[in-house]
């Protein structure tokens, strides 16, 4: 989660997760929708072939805050959700969000199964992943961060190392790919709740994970006041938006169109201040 990444790699268990997709048809949450227009059509504009008429149904990994995650009324909100509310809206439809584990979305068994059109997860494109889904043209630059307990001293990935850190990372992710890259046998955790609480209950010292998501952490109080950031790694992730193997050529140009449309009449950096608090190109 890629998210500066993304975070999440590829594995070989797309089959795997296949049948877990069929076999778990209930682990989609239809009440988790956003609206991203009103009149929705039976049928998406310009034929863009939908798993749900009148809707663009969207997979994703909750919660992964500020790009996904559940507002105090239990709306799904956040930086993909709005990106994919442009394209629902060109396309004439309403956005459903489905939250389903990453693994299946990243291996596209989710997709290959029917349960949604697109996937937004803060996840990073990577050519392992680019063997089961199609993506989008990049709606985001992504770099790793190190999150520490205060006094730790440690302020590099070498420092970890030399000073016998215990390291966490998220499962799945383009974060603990790096790690592992260089070294490292941290201890995983399912997602990214878990390895803060990891953090904080002093299972870990130190957690890599996207840096916005380190930031948005950080702004709250009671992380701030025993947790530091202790540097970022630019590791080069992009986020893409993925799609079906094979996707179906209308939607992925309507998603590809609708991000460059974005980028290029101040939407993207409207929706980008709203989440992030600063402009493209001012993180980390």
């Amino acid at each position: 989660m890629a998210l500066w990444t993304k975070s999440r790699r590829a594995s070989a268990f797309g089959a795997l997760a296949l049948s877990t997709v069929f076999a778990l048809s209930a682990c989609g949450s239809s009440g988790d929708s956003t609206t991203a227009s009103t009149g929705a059509s039976a049928s998406a504009a310009g034929g863009a072939q939908l798993v749900n008429p009148g809707k663009l149904t969207t997979c994703t990994n909750v919660p992964y805050e500020p790009f996904q995650f559940k507002d105090e009324s239990g709306k799904v909100v956040g930086f993909d959700v709005d990106i994919v509310d442009l394209a629902a809206k060109k396309l004439g439809v309403t956005q459903e969000i489905v939250d389903i584990d990453f693994a299946v979305i990243k291996s596209g068994a989710a997709m290959a199964a029917k349960k949604c059109d697109v996937a937004a997860a803060g996840m990073t494109i990577t050519d392992e992943r680019k063997a089961n889904i199609d993506f989008s043209e990049p709606y985001f630059d992504a770099t790793q961060a190190l999150l520490a307990k205060k006094g730790t001293g440690a302020k590099s990935l070498d420092d970890v190392k030399s000073m016998n850190l215990k390291l966490g990372a998220q499962a799945s992710t383009t974060g603990l790919d790096y790690v592992k890259k260089n070294g490292f046998d941290p201890t995983e955790y399912a997602d990214s709740p878990k390895e803060l609480l990891a953090l904080q209950s002093g299972q870990a010292d130190v957690i890599v994970q996207d840096l916005p998501v380190v930031l948005t952490w950080l702004k709250k109080p009671e992380i701030a006041e025993k947790f530091e950031l202790i540097t970022s790694l630019d590791t080069g992730e992009q986020y893409g938006i993925g799609l079906k193997k094979g996707a179906d050529p209308v939607l992925l140009k309507t998603i590809n169109e609708t991000i460059a449309a974005a980028k290029a009449d101040g939407t993207y950096e409207q929706i980008f201040v709203k989440w992030f608090g600063k402009k493209p190109g001012e993180l980390g």
